[in-house]
């Protein structure tokens, strides 16, 4: 990714979107490292095209490992008001059912989706976000190296 892309989206407080399909698994993981390793420094905000009832038990204990709680979150749909305000959209799966707003950002992000995968599968899955959520962060000057 060109750092000059993200010129005019560093100079305010950086509005970060992350979706995926059942927002149970991966866009959960994203949104929660991100708010742990911005520490208030950005927005961050989720939604899944086809949200699940739950969160994964197993991304939650996956995600406690690493001293980052969300027992607590519940998956829910993206907004049109979520993507009117989003700097940067962050889809991991959605493919198509994922809207695309012009003026906004978009990357995505090939991950694995976590639904019906072991334990140690679902800890790499969250180890490869981490390392992309750190690498945008450092690339927008949100957190340094």
């Amino acid at each position: 990714m060109d750092t000059q892309d993200f010129n005019k989206i560093t100079a305010k407080n950086v509005n970060i979107l992350f979706l995926c399909i059942h927002n149970a698994g991966r866009s959960q993981m994203a949104a929660a490292i991100a708010n742990h390793l911005g520490k208030g420094k950005l927005r961050v905000d989720m939604g899944g095209s086809e949200p699940a009832e739950t969160i994964n038990p197993l991304v939650v204990q996956v995600m406690q490992e690493i001293n980052i709680n969300i027992e607590h979150s519940t998956p829910r749909p993206w907004t049109s008001e979520m993507l009117k305000i989003a700097d940067i959209v962050i889809t991991m799966g959605c493919g198509d059912s994922c809207p695309i707003y012009p003026h906004t950002k978009y990357i995505d992000w090939k991950v694995s989706d976590p639904h019906g995968e072991p334990i140690e599968i679902i800890r790499k899955i969250r180890d490869d976000i981490y390392i992309k959520v750190e690498e945008i962060l450092v690339e927008l000057g949100v957190i340094s190296e």
